[in-house]
């Protein structure tokens, strides 16, 4: 939910047009929880993402439910320390980057998550790390340690991608 919520907030300061909408269902019980976020030069008429242009899986059951979903030529970022799976796609773009694993490195597996960002900023050139960390910081609220430790994992997710 913090990446979605994240790149809204970038996107927002980007003089975007944004919405982030997330999914707290019974989802919270441990099944595949997600968020959809739209970032658009033009308005935005529904905050539903149907085929999304970029698909984000942390997890092997969201690889599973949502990769037919992604659009053609779309990007899908998925998270290597958690998917043994393959996808099956050929028409799409995938990094597969060990993100839980890196964020294990960096001190808090709670980060994978901003490392999932950097990748994303990387692919799809949507704003550059600066906006991203400026956006952090907005959310963060003065937590300078977290601020510190997901501005590495940011920019670790970007080399990687």
């Amino acid at each position: 939910m913090l990446m979605g919520k994240l790149l809204a907030q970038a996107g927002l300061d980007s003089k975007k047009n944004v919405t982030w909408m997330p999914s707290y269902g019974a989802e919270v019980r441990g099944g595949t929880a997600y968020s959809m976020t739209k970032i658009s030069d033009r308005p935005i008429a529904s905050p539903v993402v149907t085929n999304p242009d970029i698909l984000v899986v942390m997890n092997e059951p969201s690889l599973v439910k949502y990769e037919s979903k992604l659009k053609p030529k779309g990007i899908l970022i998925i998270n290597k320390s958690l998917v043994s799976a393959r996808h099956s796609r050929k028409d799409i773009s995938v990094a597969s980057i060990p993100m839980t694993d890196i964020a294990v490195k960096l001190g808090s597996a709670k980060s994978a998550n901003m490392v999932a960002v950097g990748a994303v900023l990387k692919r799809s050139k949507l704003f550059p790390i600066k906006t991203a960390v400026i956006a952090l910081k907005e959310m963060m609220g003065g937590r300078e340690d977290l601020v510190a430790l997901n501005k590495k994992a940011i920019e670790k997710g970007y080399q990687k991608a």
